[in-house]
């Protein structure tokens, strides 16, 4: 029986590779089946094919959708009657509706004062029961795997295994899109399910003969919270991308195995990058981001001025007709407040005349 029009989600179209059943009760908000996006300025300044994968145009706004459809069809299906996460976000945003859709109750533990405004509100108003913790995401996190015994709770955070099977999926798009995986991939790295899961859909698809190659894996973290790219937990992580901040990834194992599998690597970039490459995308490709989404930007305008780190694989992948996909991971209107407030943006007032407007408009 075919699946009505607005479920056609994730779940729909990779069901092969999900770890689903006909008991399972698919829970979706037709996620997925996000752009990728030609961008016509990288590719010239890189000489290569570059493409973003928008994942911002996923329902709640992310790409954590994708792995709550899966998530929270496989805790309604184990027969949960509350789901809950710790989150910098979007996480909480991404269950707190999918919840809602299946009728379930929602707990989000988040860190106080440290959540983009846009995201705060989703949690509330798709219904979540929020609990702000005087600490951070790590500390956050550490109280909800408490949960984890307790009957009827299921906990949705990327240390569930489902999550990282719903976001490959991202990884089955762009080989459909592409017809072939991409020689590089580069993404934001915070909690580092996203990475370990492109990495896992690549190898998979490859192995189901739908891929002939498998690129090689590179992940940037902000500057003030890299425990990978240090090789230890950062115990007060900061940076303006609030969605990657977070000491102790709970991928952190994942991450270095897909980098060190796809012969990729892990660097930084600053938050000053960040928000240069935010800014940059918005007002040369028409594609507006937030703060965390921007790394994979920044991290390839960071490799191309010269600065690359020492396992960088950007030179040598690059050659006539080599494709390079960015997975920009969240939409810009989830932190509009960032990007007003960095960006020094104001309107400027003018009597309500044509002369007058004209005036401001040519500079006088």
């Amino acid at each position: 029986m075919n699946a009505p029009l607005n479920d056609r989600g994730v779940i729909h179209r990779y069901r092969r590779f999900l770890p689903v059943t006909d008991a399972t009760p698919v829970v979706s908000l037709s996620e997925g089946s996000t752009p990728l996006l030609h961008s016509p300025r990288l590719s010239e300044r890189t000489g290569a094919e570059v493409y973003l994968k928008f994942e911002g145009l996923n329902p709640t706004g992310s790409f954590k959708d994708r792995g709550m459809t899966v998530a929270i069809s496989k805790a309604v299906e184990h027969g949960a009657r509350t789901v809950i996460c710790a989150s910098t976000g979007n996480t909480s945003a991404a269950a707190a509706a999918y919840a809602a859709r299946a009728g379930v109750q929602c707990a989000v533990i988040l860190p106080a004062g440290k959540i983009a405004v846009g995201k705060l509100a989703q949690a509330f108003v798709y219904g979540a029961k929020v609990v702000a913790i005087r600490g951070n995401f790590d500390d956050a996190l550490r109280i909800v795997r408490e949960f984890g015994g307790v009957e009827g709770v299921a906990i949705v955070n990327s240390i569930n295994p489902d999550r990282i099977e719903g976001q490959k999926t991202a990884s089955f798009e762009v080989i459909d899109d592409l017809g072939d995986a991409p020689d590089l991939h580069f993404l934001p790295v915070g909690n580092a399910g996203n990475i370990t899961a492109y990495w896992k859909g690549y190898k998979e698809f490859h192995a189901a003969g739908r891929s002939t190659r498998l690129p090689r894996m590179v992940g940037f973290q902000a500057a003030g919270s890299a425990p990978i790219f240090r090789g230890a937990p950062v115990e007060r992580p900061e940076t303006v991308a609030t969605a990657i901040r977070i000491g102790n990834p709970a991928s952190w194992q994942g991450a270095s195995d897909a980098v060190s599998e796809s012969g990729g690597c892990i660097d930084i970039v600053s938050d000053e990058e960040i928000l240069a490459a935010q800014a940059w995308l918005a007002s040369n490709e028409g594609i507006f981001v937030e703060p965390a989404s921007a790394a994979s930007v920044a991290g390839l305008l960071k490799c191309l001025s010269g600065q690359p780190c020492s396992k960088c694989p950007l030179a040598t992948a690059l050659r006539p007709g080599a494709r390079i996909v960015l997975t920009v991971t969240g939409h810009g209107l989830k932190d509009t407040e960032t990007a007003l407030t960095f960006g020094g943006f104001v309107p400027k007032e003018a009597d309500a005349t044509l002369e007058a407007v004209r005036a401001v408009l040519e500079g006088n």
